[in-house]
């Protein structure tokens, strides 16, 4: 008989998304365990060493709001922090923190360690223990035979079986198994099965997922070359320093205490473009070796070649590895070209001409299932107890991954105690456009995060994650008395800070302060009225006010933003610029509500489980299909499936009530 164990919830994979649901399940009581094929690699960071960027520091910000621990993670083993975008709106500023990678593992293994009723495991997972459940046969009379729902059993599953014999049940299963399913890497000519450089598939897991019947693809990531610092001429290339004033990604983060380096940009030459052009037909993207889709928006530097001819010049980053290392990432010169091409096409660049190449580059082509198979708490649709997150669904980036993490691991406990779901809609947070978007569309591509995919994203800020989000931490149970104590003395301290700035009427002395002597059509204004003037930034406005300020105990530490000793001064600053924010964009906010108020309230018009599509009358046979194949939640989800019309979103409507009478009538008589 088989060594079993039993847990509340089993989450398969230790990347950034398992961790994420992990911890999520384990903190909101239940008896979680993780399994990774390797305890030393938990949360490795396979491609770049680095979190956040452009929307995806968005989505840290919103793990972190909820109770994850990406961000704090990232904060205390930052060793680069940058703010990008702030020559834009405020809207689309996102933090990026470079990390020291093996500090990250450390710390992540750390954190999973310390938490009370998770439990880590090292093994394979190869097979899941089902039972099937009651066939699914209920139809609406009136649909042609072939159009009606295949009439199958319903399977749950029960826990998984370990390649050394073991079995962990469990009431529900998450798996997030990045690029390990089937994958298969790529150098050149070279081809072999791994998980990741070094390590092995997950190819018995793979053909189990498979076996299910989910529908999957193959999809296509890959990573640059490293290269040995020591090697590197360092006085050729530009310097690309962090902030002097780092932005952290928690919330709770006080201070940044790594010190912090610099990354540094460089470009390719006449030459590199030769070498790539004439041994692009030897990669395996362009031989016909990869059958899996690329990322677009992460292309390789031979796709940047190909699909850009015209462009004489790419630029890329020499990013370090960490503190302890001389290793350093080619951030932008992600390769499947053969190892000795790589070796020229790095010394074809000046200050890399005796660089040393620690690692070569490759492509990874892995399994991923059609999200459209998962509902919006990521669970899978014809299996019960089985929820998928990460790269598994289709997305790249462990961002990303973190974001589904997080909503997987606090459906699969609600579920288990039997509390409705926690959904995140499109107006709360990037992270319910990203599971809306690949539960609704699913993917052709690797999906990554853009600002350009939020309606509202001017209400989608990184400073207001919190306000959006935490009350339903709270709710949940992911956040403890303290931080919850932190978080409303923070909100009472802006609403404070607000209600000043909208009653304290300026004066000349404050004004000339402050550095606004200049400006005119000041009398009888306030200073939130001067706030709204584009040229008017909070900072000299909190030096003009710093009497007041020093006056009221709840804004004492505002008057003290700018000075060099104070330990919180980044989050203070950012506390006061979110201010800022809702004053000068009050109007735009406004609009804005209107328009998420309409988006509600399609959200609000549910669609049956038991709809049957095929019997709706005029309806095209393509557009049957499509609405049976994704099953839609609600109207408004069904109005953003690619090819439904306003005609179709109609005569679902209606027949949401038809087909609701009929089914009423037929357990009347």
């Amino acid at each position: 008989m088989a060594f079993t164990e039993q847990y509340d919830v089993v989450v398969v994979g230790a990347g950034h998304a398992g961790c994420e649901a992990a911890i999520a399940a384990a903190r909101m009581g239940l008896r979680t365990a993780i399994i990774t094929m390797n305890l030393d690699l938990i949360a490795q960071m396979s491609c770049n060493p680095a979190i956040g960027g452009v929307a995806k520091g968005h989505l840290v910000r919103e793990v972190d709001a909820l109770g994850g621990v990406m961000g704090e993670v990232a904060d205390a083993v930052g060793i680069q922090f940058r703010l990008l975008n702030t020559s834009r709106g405020p809207a689309v500023w996102s933090p990026r923190a470079q990390c020291d990678k093996q500090l990250y593992r450390v710390k992540m293994r750390e954190v999973l360690e310390g938490q009370p009723s998770l439990h880590i495991r090292q093994a394979e997972v190869v097979d899941f223990v089902l039972e099937d459940l009651a066939h699914d046969s209920d139809q609406v009379l009136g649909a042609p035979e072939e159009l009606r729902r295949p009439v199958r059993p319903r399977r749950r599953v029960l826990g998984l079986k370990l390649r050394d014999g073991r079995q962990l049940l469990a009431g529900a299963t998450i798996i997030t198994t990045g690029t390990f399913l089937n994958g298969l890497i790529h150098c050149g000519e070279e081809r072999y099965p791994a998980g990741r450089s070094g390590e092995p598939a997950s190819v018995l897991l793979g053909e189990s997922l498979r076996a299910l019947g989910l529908r999957t693809c193959r999809l296509k990531t890959g990573t640059p070359p490293r290269l040995d610092g020591r090697t590197i001429r360092w006085e050729a290339f530009e310097e690309q320093p962090g902030d002097t004033d780092p932005t952290p990604f928690s919330f709770r983060t006080k201070k940044i205490v790594q010190p912090q380096v610099s990354c540094h940009i460089a470009f390719t030459t006449p030459e590199t473009l030769r070498l790539i052009r004439e041994n692009v037909h030897r990669s395996a993207m362009y031989s016909g070796q990869i059958a899996g889709i690329g990322p677009r928006y992460c292309p390789s530097i031979e796709d940047k070649i190909v699909k850009f001819p015209d462009k004489t010049q790419h630029q890329f980053f020499l990013e370090p590895e960490g503190l302890n290392t001389h290793e350093v990432y080619v951030n932008g010169m992600s390769t499947s070209l053969p190892m000795e091409v790589q070796w020229q096409i790095v010394r074809s660049i000046p200050g890399l001409e005796a660089a040393e190449m620690l690692r070569p580059g490759y492509a990874i082509e892995y399994d991923s299932v059609d999200a459209t198979e998962l509902d919006r708490a990521l669970r899978v649709k014809s299996i019960e107890g089985l929820y998928l997150a990460g790269q598994i669904n289709g997305t790249s980036g462990y961002e990303e991954a973190a974001c589904q993490g997080i909503m997987a691991g606090i459906n699969a406990a609600l579920w288990l105690k039997g509390e409705p779901p926690f959904y995140m809609d499109r107006s709360e947070g990037y992270t319910g456009i990203l599971i809306d978007d690949l539960i609704s569309k699913g993917i052709n591509e690797p999906y990554r995060m853009f600002t350009s995919r939020a309606e509202f994203r001017l209400h989608l800020r990184i400073d207001n994650a919190d306000r959006r989000l935490t009350p339903y931490d709270r709710k949940l149970g992911l956040i403890g008395n303290e931080a919850w104590a932190a978080y409303e003395q923070k909100q009472a301290r802006m609403v404070t800070l607000e209600k000043l700035l909208n009653t304290r009427k300026v004066d000349a002395e404050s004004l000339a302060k402050a550095g606004f002597g200049e400006l005119t059509a000041t009398a009888g204004s306030t200073w939130a009225q001067l706030l709204k003037r584009p040229e008017v930034t909070i900072e000299p406005i909190l030096q003009a006010l710093q009497d007041s300020l020093s006056a009221d105990p709840q804004l004492t530490e505002y008057a003290m933003v700018d000075h060099p000793s104070l330990v919180e001064r980044a989050p203070l600053r950012n506390e006061a610029r979110s201010v800022e924010t809702e004053i000068k964009f009050a109007g735009y906010l406004d609009q804005q509500k209107k328009s998420i108020a309409k988006l509600k309230a399609a959200e609000a018009i549910l669609i049956p489980e038991w709809i049957e599509y095929g019997s709706i009358s005029g309806l095209s046979r393509e557009m049957r299909e499509t609405l049976e194949r994704v099953r839609p939640f609600t109207i408004g989800q069904a109005s953003r499936i690619p090819g439904v019309t306003p005609a179709a979103l109609s005569l679902v409507h209606v027949s949401i009530r038809v087909q609701g009478n009929k089914r009423s009538s037929a357990s009347v008589s």
